[in-house]
Order: C-alpha cells, then structure tokens, then sequence
C-alpha cells in the first residue's frame, strides 16, 4: 500500500511533534511492505526523518505548528494545499498522527485520524480560551471524525472518554500506545550536564520536577501552591522545584506569566527554577537526579512526561485522570487535582527512602514493559484492518 502521512506537526518540540517522531520512526523501521510519504509543511531545521520514508514538502506561508496555535488558525490556501496532496488518488491509506493538523482528503483512499484525549472538550475555555478558535476547532474535530474510517487513541482511558463524549462506533475506535524514547533510560551515576549547572541544577538539593507545558489544564497553580507549603517546612528546607518547558513562543494556550507572578508572590523565587525547553540529554540527566517527578495535570490522554520520568528510575506523583495507574502500577501515587493531595504525595515521597526504591523498581518495570515497537505493530494492525474494509 502507499501511505501518506500527514507530518506537519513534526515541527513540535514537545507533544504532538515528539508522539509523531517516535511513532512513525518505529512505524517506517518496522512496515516494510508498505510506502509511506511524509507531508511537512516547513523546511525550517527539525529532527531528521525517517530514511526509510519519502519525504515531500509543501512550503506553508504559516507552518502548522505555528499557525494552529490556541489563539488561531491555518490559512484556507495552506489547508487547502495539504488538502489535495494527500487527496492524490495514488495513495491507498492516508494517516493523520493528529487530528490536531487535520484537514479535509477528498479521495476513496482509507482515513485513518488519532485523537490523543479530549482535554479540548472537557476543558475548552483552559485549552482554546478564543471563542473563534473553539469554533475553527470544533468545525474541525467534527469534520475528523465523519471523515475517519478508523479512529486511533492512545489509551484506554482515551477511549473511553470519546467512546462517551463523541458516541462513535466502538469497531471504529482503536487504541495504539505510546513509550519513552530509548534515551530515557537509568544512569548508575548522574551527574548534571552544563546546561543544569548553568541553571543552578548541581544535584546538591533534592527536587521535585515537572516536565511539559504550561497550559491552565496542567495544574501548575495547584503544584506551586503544593510546593510553597512544603517549602516552609523544616525537613525540607533543601527542596527546590524544577519547572521544564517552553517559557515563551509556545503556540499552545500558557499561563507561564501568572505561573511567575504566584512563584514571586508567595516568596519562592529563590526555590522555583523555570528551565526553559532542555534537550533531551539534559531532561534525562534532571529526572536521573530528581527526587520526584509530578504531572499534576487535570487530565492527561497518556501522561508520556510521567512514563519518561519512570524509565529514569524517578518515582512519580501523577493525576488520577490519566492512564497512568495503569500503566505505571506502583510506580507512582495518583492524586486528585487539589493542591493538598498533590503535597501529601510529594511529602510522602520525599520523606522515605524505602518508599522511593519501591517506586523506583516498580516504575522502571512499567516502563520498561512499553516500547515504540509494540506501539507500531498495534499501528500496522489498524493500518490493515482499516484497508480490507
């Protein structure tokens, strides 16, 4: 079969973009009866892609993952390029990664369109605060799902939440999972690279880390408010709290400012770092050095931050509303989004050694059951159920 792909989320540093690289690499290493054509929609420098697959690029005057921004929307001439590459009648299957960078294909080729969560729908005003992009996004993820002859999500926590918000045909839903990148891994002997110490990281404090955007949905306040009664506290007065991610240019919906503006309010500028975005190596070294990691999200279609935290050996504080429980067993404490529960948990991690190593074997266990491979098997599994139809 010839696949085409529509990759213009590859440009994302974090999220969608990183979910799409590892999937289709795994997927193209895996698949090689097939054909695939990866659609990009930027020639700016991105991470390379797979030798395996050809790669065509359709030069947006606002690239996807800019333009598809909490606040906007794509141009109707650069939608409707995309829209006719991938409706070419060469092409027997056409695969979305996200229904995120969803547009139109007008063809008998198969649709095949992965909806991550339905955080957008249950919290619409935290994620696409404009009332104009609601309805672009809206008109769009309705248009995916009449135009999808199967559906893909990455849980079942997933599926079960748009199997009872969207009332879809459950033959038509399928669940294709996700993993940490081989780089996360245990190291015997951490040590912080040179970005960490130019950040004042130098593992001589123990942290408490979150990793990911700064989206309302996240629950940062929640942390932070956690994080400042804790502080106080006499057995913790080395505790610093590690804040990775994207500080500016992020076209998701943030609230990065009024996350600063609580930091400083309530006196903890000297115990809050906010890195920025760091480089793989540099996460890896940080959740290797960690203490705990905390995903306090209210809600999370798989929580990856949390399983990459886990495959560094870090114990986990992550939300209920998640699939994490299931996926990372004991490996992690699950709470609710109030911030007493979320310092209970990270209390109780910091205040036993033997309830650390517990979660650390439990966690790098979990971890290590997920992988890329078995996600892109799961994928060639729908791929072909969806094409015999």
């Amino acid at each position: 079969m010839r696949i085409a792909v529509d990759a213009t989320c590859w440009h994302n540093r974090r999220g969608y973009g990183r979910h799409a690289r590892a999937l289709l690499r795994a997927l193209a290493a895996l698949d090689r009866d097939n054909h695939y054509t990866l659609f990009l929609d930027s020639i700016e420098e991105a991470e390379p892609t797979p030798p395996q697959c050809e790669v065509r690029v359709l030069q947006a005057n606002v690239p996807t993952f800019r333009a598809a921004s909490a606040a906007g929307h794509r141009s109707l001439a650069d939608m409707g390029r995309m829209s006719r590459a991938l409706s070419a009648s060469k092409f027997d299957v056409v695969l979305f990664p996200t229904i995120y960078s969803f547009v139109p294909v007008f063809s008998s080729a198969r649709k095949l369109v992965m909806v991550h969560d339905i955080i957008a729908e249950t919290y619409p005003k935290l994620t696409v605060p404009s009332a104009r992009a609601r309805l672009f996004w809206n008109l769009k993820i309705r248009l995916g799902y009449w135009q999808a002859d199967a559906l893909i999500t990455v849980s079942n926590y997933s599926r079960a939440g748009i199997l009872q918000y969207f009332q879809v045909d459950p033959r038509k839903l399928f669940v294709v999972g996700e993993a940490a990148d081989p780089v996360f891994r245990r190291h015997d002997n951490p040590l912080p690279t040179s970005a960490l110490l130019h950040l004042g990281i130098d593992a001589s404090r123990r942290m408490a880390v979150y990793v990911g955007g700064f989206s309302p949905h996240k629950n940062l306040n929640a942390l932070i408010a956690a994080f400042a009664r804790i502080a106080v506290r006499k057995e913790f007065q080395d505790v610093i709290l590690v804040m990775v991610g994207d500080t500016s240019g992020d076209a998701f919906f943030t609230c990065v400012g009024a996350l600063l503006e609580q930091v400083n309010t309530l006196g903890l500028k000297d115990r809050v770092i906010f890195t920025g975005y760091l480089d793989d190596q540099d996460v890896v070294a940080l959740l290797n050095l960690a203490t705990v990691s905390v995903l306090p999200s209210l809600m999370e279609g798989f929580g990856l931050p949390a399983v990459e935290a886990a495959a560094c050996g870090c114990p986990v504080v992550a939300t209920k509303a998640s699939p994490l429980k299931e996926l990372l067993g004991e490996g992690g404490i699950y709470v609710g989004p109030g911030d007493g529960e979320i310092e209970e948990a990270i209390t109780r991690v910091l205040s036993s050694d033997e309830l650390r190593a517990r979660m650390r074997e439990h966690g790098l266990e979990a971890a290590r059951r997920l992988t890329w491979e078995a996600a892109a098997h799961q994928m060639v599994a729908v791929i072909r159920q969806a094409a015999s139809k």
